[in-house]
Parts: C-alpha cells; sequence; structure tokens
C-alpha cells in the first residue's frame, strides 16, 4: 500500500467500489430542487400540445396568397381560444401562443402584414411554416425528459411542470458524517493558546457537503489517540451513510487513522500521485464508505475536490461526469517538474492567460480565495508561458 496510485487510477478505485446508498422517496415537484432523481421521468404529454403561433400575426394557407390578392380575416385567436377550421381564402387573426386552425399553414408576423379595415395584404410571399411552433417542438409524448441521476434544477422544476407532473420520486438525502483529528484543533470560539490552531476543516467540509445537496449528520472531532478516533468513527457509523475524515493519514506517531482503519474495516487505497493531497485513504467500514482526507487545509479543499465529492454523488445516486475543464495558456514559467499530478491555484487574467497564486502551500486557504481554479499540471511536466493546460473552475466543482 506504501506506492503511490496514479491520479487516475485513484479516481478509478473510488468510482468502481462506490454504490448507491440511499433509499427512494417521492416528494412534490415544488421541494425537488437539487434532489436527485430516482427514476427517469418520461413527458406524458406533447408540448406545446398542438401548432400555435410564434408571432402576433394572421394565419392563412400559404398556398392562397397573391402578390395583389387581399385576405378577409375570417377569426381572431387569442392564446386559450379553440379555434374555428380556416375558410379558404381567408386568414385568421392570431396571437402568440394561439392555436393554429386546421387549414392555415403560416403565420405572417403584423409587421409585414397591411391592414385595411376586416382585409389585410402581405406583400411578400409568405414562407410556408413559417413563425408556428409545431407540436411536441419542445418534448414529445413519451420521450425521456430526465433521466435516472441527474440532480433537478430550477429548469427541470419549469420543464415538469410544463407536462402537469406535480411529485417526483427522488433518492433520499445521503447522510454524511465528518470526523475532525487533532490535539492542535479547537472550535472557532474559543480561546487559542500556544500550538494551538482553529479548526477550519470541519466548517468548510460541512460547507462543502452541504452545497452539494447532501445531510451532514454528525461532525465530530478526536484527538489524536487510536482510542478516540476508534469510539469517533463507530459513532459515525451507527448514524451515517458515508463517512468523511481530515487528518491523521499520514506516517507520523500521531497519524492513527489508517490504523484504526485497518482494525475496523478494509483499506482500499493509501497515498496517491497528487500534489497537494498525497496522504488520502479510502476504506470500507462496516459496508460504509470512508474517506480519509490529508489535514492541511488546502489538501482537503483538492481532495475533496477531485475524490470526496465523486464518492458522495455516487453513493447519492447521482449520475456523475468529470468535473468541467478548458484549455487556458500559462502566463508563467515553472521548470521544475514532479512525479505528481499537481493542481495550482490560478486565476485567470484580463489577458486570458493562467497565473498561479504566489502561496501554493498546502496548508493556505487564502490562495483558493483568491483564485478561480486549478492548473492541473500533469507529473513530470514543466510549466511554460504560453503553453496550454487544462483549467477546472471552482464552480464546475
Amino acid at each position: 500500500m506504501s506506492t503511490l496510485l496514479a491520479f487516475e487510477e485513484a479516481l478509478e478505485e473510488i468510482r468502481r467500489s462506490a454504490s448507491v446508498r440511499v433509499g427512494q422517496e417521492t416528494i412534490p415537484l415544488v421541494k425537488a430542487v437539487g434532489r436527485i432523481i430516482a427514476a427517469d421521468i418520461v413527458a406524458p404529454i406533447f408540448v406545446p400540445p398542438h401548432d400555435n403561433s410564434a408571432m402576433d400575426g394572421y394565419a392563412l394557407a400559404s398556398a392562397d396568397w397573391r402578390i395583389d390578392r387581399p385576405f378577409s380575416i375570417s377569426q381572431r385567436i387569442a392564446a386559450g381560444q379553440t379555434p374555428q377550421p380556416l375558410m379558404q381564402g381567408t386568414c385568421a387573426r392570431i396571437f402568440t401562443g394561439a392555436n393554429i386552425p386546421l387549414g392555415a399553414d403560416t403565420v405572417v408576423m403584423q409587421e409585414n402584414a397591411q391592414l385595411n379595415g376586416n382585409t389585410v395584404m402581405f406583400t411578400e410571399r409568405p414562407i410556408l411554416g413559417d413563425n408556428i411552433r409545431p407540436k411536441g417542438q419542445d418534448m414529445k409524448a413519451g420521450q425521456t425528459v430526465v433521466h435516472l441521476g441527474e440532480k433537478i434544477s430550477p429548469m427541470h422544476i419549469g420543464l415538469l411542470s410544463s407536462l402537469g407532473i406535480t411529485n417526483i420520486t427522488v433518492y433520499k438525502q445521503l447522510s454524511v458524517g465528518i470526523l475532525t483529528t487533532g490535539d492542535e484543533l479547537i472550535p472557532a470560539g474559543e480561546s487559542l493558546h500556544t500550538g494551538q490552531i482553529f479548526n477550519s476543516n470541519g466548517p468548510m467540509l460541512s460547507a462543502l457537503v452541504t452545497q452539494a445537496g447532501h445531510q451532514v449528520t454528525a461532525c465530530l472531532h478526536a484527538p489524536d489517540t487510536p482510542e478516540d478516533t476508534e469510539s469517533a468513527l463507530h459513532t459515525l457509523m451507527a448514524s451515517c451513510d458515508v463517512i468523511l475524515s481530515t487528518g491523521g493519514v499520514s506516517v507520523g506517531e500521531e497519524d492513527h487513522v489508517k490504523g484504526v482503519l485497518e482494525k475496523l474495516g478494509t483499506v482500499h487505497l493509501w497515498k496517491i500521485a497528487i500534489k497537494p493531497g498525497k496522504p488520502l485513504v479510502h476504506a470500507t467500514l462496516n459496508d460504509i464508505p470512508f474517506l480519509g482526507l490529508p489535514g492541511n487545509p488546502s489538501s482537503t479543499l483538492v481532495t475533496y475536490h477531485w475524490f470526496a465529492r465523486l464518492l458522495l454523488s455516487l453513493c447519492a445516486g447521482q449520475m456523475t461526469e468529470s468535473p468541467q475543464s478548458y484549455l487556458v495558456d500559462a502566463g508563467f514559467n515553472r521548470h521544475k517538474t514532479i512525479q505528481r499530478d499537481e493542481f495550482l491555484r490560478v486565476a485567470i487574467g484580463q489577458d486570458g492567460l493562467a497565473y498561479a497564486h504566489p502561496q501554493q502551500s498546502s496548508g493556505a486557504l487564502l490562495a483558493a480565495c483568491e483564485s478561480q481554479g486549478y492548473l492541473h499540471v500533469k507529473a513530470n511536466t514543466q510549466v511554460e508561458y504560453g503553453h496550454s493546460y487544462s483549467f477546472y473552475p471552482f464552480s464546475g466543482f
């Protein structure tokens, strides 16, 4: 287990070992934003249900048009009204969203019409089908419109409402337990003594988990002893679907998490070839997935974004995709190479180039707050000014 696992191999191990950990429930659609769909949703109707007008104008049969022939207006059709079949050689005054009458195949917008009493002239030849939204243009009956594993967005709420759907089946929220470790950590608000630091990882992880749509069931802290670590894990195992921890996963004499994991369950991976974030451990405890993140705050953030986020999504039933990236050119040089994939905190300048934050320490969080995302520098790769590298915005996680 001492060999560093390559970045992509570690991601694949998370994907391979994870499975859905939650049941299902049916809830009102209006309360479903951010929830994960537990079954495909199929459109029960066509949207729109009928051909309708995309403009205020005049509905007619395009074959009836002649350059010098006026059309009499035989009916007026507003949205929500049922039209009568169009009388041959006539047109209908029609408004946006109104159903197209039988016999009409085109709508001429009112700006292109010359009205004279109850007749109207169209000086330009109408284009067949112009300004008509056909039945089912948006969705067709029987079409799958939301897929298993998708997270419901406000746009989905509108889409499903347009189908008349009021309740949907979703996965229950994933219950996540968080454990921070370390004698030096104290909660914010207490008096700070020599050798102590405030616990930032617990609040940050809780916020990240909540932002992802999961439920933080418990957030515990354990001093640096095997007994306290084991006791906290037993508490979390009794109430959580997944457990995340920070700290105690390296090789120091006060790092007890890995040893306790080997006692309580099965360790799948330990140490990955990335910077920051090498001492990552993944295990299973009584069938409960566990991911131990490094204790340095920037390492915690990077490994959460790449590994914990993936694990939680899979356990919650969410369809997962790799974070979106795009190529940007570096605005700096770095000739030193390392044998690990590195995720540099960078900002995109007004010139479109990526600039590394001057502080890349694994213990520094201000760099992330003053950056826009990660520049992925693959193992054994230099950074050369003007060369392209994958940029992952924080918002993509």
